[in-house]
């Protein structure tokens, strides 16, 4: 296994780095927004130190605000939770209707779930007319993007990425939150004729769609099925809904994998993982008995995916942008090192990282409390081992003319889109709003931990009513 797991890191040794990060976290919130015109549209990726746009979709917007929201929840500096939910009321409702696009979970999620979550808390102060407008949104947004909804002949059927109806995106699987929120709060998809649509019955059919299409598990689908590798995006003919190629928008093959996709893989089915398993759950009419069929098959998927993961990543957890990406030959036995995020052929993704480590982590806990603590506990070290990396230079942005937090990330290598600095041949030195958003959710799911405070999770179980924010211990 290339990566080298560090069995005696802990979530308090880790403190120190994190009460760094959100010191360096705060000013690049507050100089992003001061110097960002909304006319640009939405903030996604440096250049040279200075967010810029990207026309594809608008994904990222959520974890522009959801940033300053996290920000708050670690610091509790008021001026964050402000900042936080003023933009969200001023920025985000269009992204509740948004029909287009597969990334409510990302959005809105980040958004609105955040500050229901923290009012459920008790740690932001909300009347019962606030947290009925979080929770409306978070209804809507649940049942729009059910919506976006692919039926399969022989039953289930799949989210359809911005690409259209034939195509389903691993990425998606993490955007499967808007729909567990919206189930959670009691809300239905209403369709034709008045057919009431069940959230909770789309979510397992779409993540049952991911596992069975998007990874691979060593059983011979083709010659290319290597246990834990991830297809980016899988192709159906809609003519009579059968499965036809894997496909890859931004990694470098249908064959190769992925790194970034990989991680979405990972994280989203270990957080499912934690919604399926809350005793909080509320199963309705006919989902009882699937339950215990998608537990299993998520937890497959979860598990084939992070194993692939801790086979490719560099020594020190940071992976690469592509499995097969041509140039890697000329890097040698790369993995068998730390990563270099400077080499002159194939850059790094540190975005992928931040992603996965949090996966790392959620995975090995509910692997510990299901009672398999020994696998929990190698995975879990795994997470905090390559949040140890991320947590410092040279991931770790300080310089404070640089807008970005977590440095190295690459956005679209197929298209060009990222930034090659001058006398380089690869991108690296530059950051992404997803990077940064996920660097600061790693940082707060540990630093919870580290206070003895409840788990952070998306769909905030009963144990976080009253929660009182502690300090980390010395």
């Amino acid at each position: 296994m290339p990566l080298q797991i560090q069995s005696d890191l802990t979530p308090g040794s880790l403190v120190p780095r994190i009460e760094r990060l959100f010191e360096f976290s705060a000013g690049k919130i507050l100089a992003l927004e001061k110097s960002w015109p909304a006319s640009q549209g939405t903030p996604v990726f440096t250049v040279k130190g200075r967010y810029t746009s990207r026309g594809w979709t608008e994904w990222t917007q959520g974890f522009q605000f959801g940033s300053a929201i996290l920000q708050f929840d670690a610091t509790r500096e008021a001026r964050f939770r402000e900042l936080g939910h003023r933009k969200t009321v001023e920025a985000m409702a269009s992204h509740l209707s948004h029909v287009g696009v597969h990334d409510h979970g990302f959005n809105n999620v980040s958004t609105y779930g955040n500050l229901w979550r923290l009012a459920r808390e008790g740690v932001i102060e909300a009347g019962p007319d606030r947290v009925a407008f979080y929770e409306l949104a978070l209804k809507v947004s649940g049942a729009v993007q059910a919506a976006r909804w692919t039926a399969l002949p022989a039953g289930g059927g799949y989210i359809y990425s911005f690409n259209g109806p034939h195509s389903l995106f691993v990425d998606t699987v993490r955007s499967l939150r808007s729909l567990a929120m919206a189930h959670q709060l009691g809300h239905v998809l209403m369709a034709e004729r008045d057919e009431r649509v069940c959230l909770l019955t789309r979510l397992l059919d779409h993540g049952e769609a991911t596992a069975r299409y998007n990874l691979y598990y060593g059983e011979g689908r083709d010659a290319y099925d290597v246990r834990g590798r991830t297809a980016h995006e899988s192709i159906f003919n809609l003519n009579d809904g059968s499965y036809r190629c894997p496909s890859s928008q931004q990694g470098y093959s249908p064959f190769s994998t992925w790194t970034r996709g990989l991680a979405w893989a990972l994280l989203g089915f270990a957080e499912q993982l934690e919604f399926l398993s809350d005793p909080g759950l509320k199963p309705s009419a006919g989902t009882p008995a699937r339950l215990t069929v998608a537990r299993e098959r998520f937890l497959s998927a979860a598990l084939a995916a992070t194993d692939y993961y801790l086979e490719i990543a560099c020594q020190d957890g940071i992976p690469v942008w592509d499995t097969g990406a041509p140039n890697l030959r000329r890097l040698g036995d790369y993995a068998a090192r730390p990563a270099d995020p400077f080499n002159e052929w194939e850059p790094v993704d540190a975005s992928a990282a931040a992603i996965a480590a949090q996966g790392l982590i959620r995975l090995g806990n509910h692997l510990q409390r299901a009672g398999r603590k020994k696998a929990g506990h190698r995975y879990r070290q795994a997470g905090l081992t390559v949040a140890r990396t991320l947590f410092d230079e040279p991931y770790l942005s300080t310089d404070p003319a640089h807008q970005g937090l977590l440095l190295h990330s690459v956005y679209h290598r197929p298209n060009g889109w990222d930034h090659v600095p001058p006398g380089r041949k690869v991108p690296c030195g530059e950051s992404s709003l997803w990077g940064d958003y996920h660097l600061r959710e790693l940082a707060l799911l540990i630093w919870r931990e580290a206070r003895g405070e409840a788990a952070l999770r998306f769909f905030g179980t009963a144990e976080h009513r009253g929660r009182k924010p502690g300090r980390p211990p010395s």
